[in-house]
């Protein structure tokens, strides 16, 4: 997937270069240490592009500093790839010493990460769901929908004959009556498909040429299941990444205030 804005992206990567250019210049003239010049700078640079970072969500308020939504999160996610090389940079690219020290680089790189891959969601999934599925719903509404296709499909076996019945409350019905999120959604939307709709496709050799658009009907609502099983799935993925990526962060900037106080004070 191609950036929405190259240009910044060419200009982080270019800001970046720089960085790891100064670094570089800087070790070869003399000892780094994240305690004193550059080192101490660079440590400085991302503590505050962090501070920036955790502003985000007042990107819906009125007062906008940087104009669209859009265009704070482009800040949000290039800023803070540059804050985390920042962090490496302040290190000098060494494993760290202690506790503290390995609390910080750890957080730092699961918040990047995790910040990345959201973003990959975001533009992933919407595309795939809008390609790969012919039913559209809001996560909140999935399981009223799915109530509804259960009471279509009960209707439609009330007059059915016994093994068209048995057929439904075996293998149909109790597939329809409940969510089943899949983590193999995020691969490919339509798996398991044509698994599922083998059953139906078995019964229709043995039922009255009468009852075959019963079963046809009957699939159409078992893939429209399926449908919202992936929506279920793949929208609660995206809700359940802010959990993975928002207390890690918040926890990233409490211990660097605790790292930041005590540099000062010892």
């Amino acid at each position: 997937m191609r950036p929405k804005q190259p240009l910044n992206l060419m200009i982080a990567g270019a800001a970046g270069l720089v960085m790891v250019l100064v670094y570089a210049l800087a070790a070869w003239l003399g000892p780094w240490s994240p305690k004193r010049g550059l080192g101490l700078a660079f440590g400085i640079v991302a503590s505050l592009i962090f501070v920036f970072e955790m502003a985000y969500p007042y990107r819906r308020s009125r007062a906008r500093p940087f104009g669209t939504a859009r265009r704070w999160l482009q800040l949000h996610v290039y800023l803070g790839a540059l804050a985390f090389l920042a962090v490496l940079i302040h290190t000098g690219f060494h494993w760290p010493g202690g506790f503290m020290g390995w609390a910080l680089l750890l957080l730092s790189a699961w918040t990047t990460l995790t910040g990345l891959v959201g973003v990959w969601l975001q533009k992933w999934l919407p595309v795939v769901m809008a390609e790969g599925l012919r039913v559209e719903a809001l996560y909140e509404r999935i399981p009223a929908l799915i109530d509804h296709l259960v009471k279509e499909a009960d209707a439609l076996v009330v007059n059915a004959s016994e093994v068209l019945e048995r057929f439904y409350l075996a293998e149909v019905r109790t597939r329809l009556a409940v969510v089943e999120p899949s983590w193999s959604y995020l691969l490919d939307v339509r798996s398991g498909r044509e698994r599922a709709l083998e059953p139906f496709r078995r019964m229709s050799s043995f039922v009255d040429p009468a009852e075959k658009e019963i079963v046809n009907d009957l699939m159409t609502i078992r893939m429209e299941k399926m449908d919202l099983d992936v929506h279920y799935s793949l929208q609660g993925i995206l809700r359940s990444w802010l959990v993975v990526h928002v207390p890690p962060a918040a926890l990233l900037m409490a211990l660097l205030v605790v790292h930041i106080l005590a540099w000062a004070l010892y």
